[in-house]
């Protein structure tokens, strides 16, 4: 009898040349060999020939290892960092876009306040909720805003870095 295969979640840093295709290139890599990618945040970085890709991709420890060696190959990267063992710091950012009415406001005002998150728009029947921060505090948030009618949200993805 097969055991069951351990699902992991593991993020990558993958610093890439800052030109035409790469994303698509790295796209296709995962698409071609079956490979799930949970988020993805693309940004320029200190120097401007290069970007920086978080990747968070789901798998077993073999799919995972295979990720880290594709990459590796692509012609485009630089370097690739897993922080599968390294303290580093991840965040997300979320836009809530909430039913409002004269009742629920002050109860959801709270709410955001408790989770350091910002209000960044006002309208007569909604407010839109900013909030950073790792995924769990985010998914709570969520939670406790969900009874209210969550008209809409938009997510950055995880964006990653080692600590030190």
């Amino acid at each position: 009898m097969e055991s069951a295969k351990t699902v992991l979640s593991r993020t990558f840093s993958v610093l890439v040349e800052n030109k035409f295709g790469v994303l698509a290139r790295i796209a296709t890599l995962f698409a071609a060999r079956g490979f799930n990618i949970d988020s993805l945040a693309v940004g320029k970085t200190e120097d401007p020939a290069l970007s920086r890709m978080t990747i968070v991709a789901n798998g077993d420890a073999r799919v995972l290892e295979q990720v880290e060696k594709q990459l590796n190959k692509l012609v485009d990267v630089m370097k690739v960092t897993s922080f599968d063992a390294m303290p580093h710091l991840e965040r997300d950012l979320a836009l809530i876009k909430v039913k409002a009415d004269k009742k629920s406001r002050s109860e959801i005002f709270q709410i955001v306040d408790i989770f350091r998150a910002k209000i960044v728009d006002v309208a007569t029947d909604s407010l839109i909720v900013e909030m950073t921060g790792d995924e769990d505090k985010i998914q709570a948030l969520e939670t406790l805003l969900r009874p209210f009618g969550i008209l809409e949200m938009a997510r950055t993805g995880i964006i990653a870095m080692g600590r030190g």
